[in-house]
């Protein structure tokens, strides 16, 4: 049996999973997204007989999870305090199994800098980057910045996510005002060269050698401009899934996907970002969703459904695998499979 398989027929027995939450909104720039994402997971674990509830970190204390006897939480929450680490952080503290990355995987994903680091460490392909400190948004330097990077470039905060302050810089004048915007959203600044070709996505499920990359997901937006307002809030975008992708390309997608999930430390779930540069047909890692959407227009679910999972039970497997990076204390079981 694949995994894939596995993971279509292992649903658990709902009432095994017992009292669960589904942290969404939070406080992070992400968190109208976050609403919807955990609004469509609750929905989900409800409709499968999962004694699910809401639970919004910016209007409780996480503290209160412990108070009133939740077993496992889903973390439906994106960006900053949700995806990087510091929730992950608290429910390891409280003994609280969590779907997802835990705390140092989380926390390195969610800095592109820090991510690129690790996986030019590992010689996995990312494209070239500058990082503007904090203390150092001279105008000086942006001449520097497009010399070594070349023209266009994309100037982003390293620490958002959802297209969140991202400029694509086609002429020198407009750098002063894209490191402005990624300022406004982090201190430090990433520049990156522009890859021109095709955008892509790749989730994964699973953790260890038992993690499979999922069907590619390729992203066609109007003019290039697959922004935070045509992600999320518009029909603009087209995906494709299958990709169209020559099965090679698909194959190399899938497989630098897993060794940049693994490299990171990642588990549970998460979602690579690619470009495939058009002159040579070579892709290239952009960042790591640890935290993917789970919207309507959401890609995690898209290329599920297209290996045979469906979003119910997608978000129960999810559910499932809830755990904690202390070892010593396990997840509940969830009994009710059959291996």
């Amino acid at each position: 049996m694949t995994v894939v398989d596995a993971l279509h027929s292992l649903v658990p027995h709902a009432r095994a999973l017992g009292k669960v939450a589904v942290l969404l909104g939070g406080t992070s720039a992400e968190r109208e997204i976050s609403l919807l994402s955990g609004g469509g997971v609750l929905e989900a674990l409800r409709g499968g007989g999962v004694d699910a509830h809401a639970f919004d970190p910016a209007q409780r204390e996480l503290v209160e999870l412990k108070r009133e006897g939740y077993a496992r939480v889903f973390i439906a929450l994106h960006g900053r305090h949700g995806e990087d680490g510091t929730v992950q952080g608290a429910l390891e503290l409280l003994g609280i199994p969590y779907t997802g990355s835990g705390v140092m995987a989380s926390s390195i994903a969610m800095d592109k800098v820090m991510t690129k680091r690790v996986w030019l460490a590992e010689g996995l392909p990312t494209p070239r980057w500058l990082r503007l400190a904090a203390d150092d948004h001279q105008r000086e330097q942006f001449g520097r910045v497009a010399d070594e990077l070349g023209l266009p470039l994309i100037v982003k905060p390293p620490r958002e996510g959802s297209s969140i302050g991202v400029t694509k810089v086609v002429a020198l004048s407009q750098m002063d005002k894209a490191v402005t915007l990624a300022a406004r959203h982090d201190a430090h600044v990433l520049c990156e060269e522009f890859i021109e070709g095709l955008e892509v996505t790749c989730p994964v499920i699973g953790s260890g050698a038992q993690a499979v990359a999922l069907p590619v997901v390729r992203i066609e937006a109007p003019e290039g401009a697959y922004d935070y307002q045509n992600k999320y809030f518009t029909d603009a975008v087209r995906y494709h899934c299958p990709s169209g992708l020559p099965p090679a390309e698909e194959a190399e997608v899938r497989r630098l996907t897993l060794a940049a999930y693994r490299a990171l430390g990642c588990r549970g779930w998460g979602r690579a970002d690619l470009m495939i540069r058009a002159r040579d047909r070579r892709p290239f890692l952009l960042e790591m969703n640890t935290a993917p959407g789970m919207t309507s227009h959401s890609l995690v679910p898209m290329s599920a459904q297209a290996a045979g999972i469906g979003y119910p039970e997608l978000c129960l497997r999810l559910l499932a695998g809830a755990a904690l990076d202390d070892s010593t204390r396990a997840a509940p079981a969830a009994h009710g499979g059959h291996a």
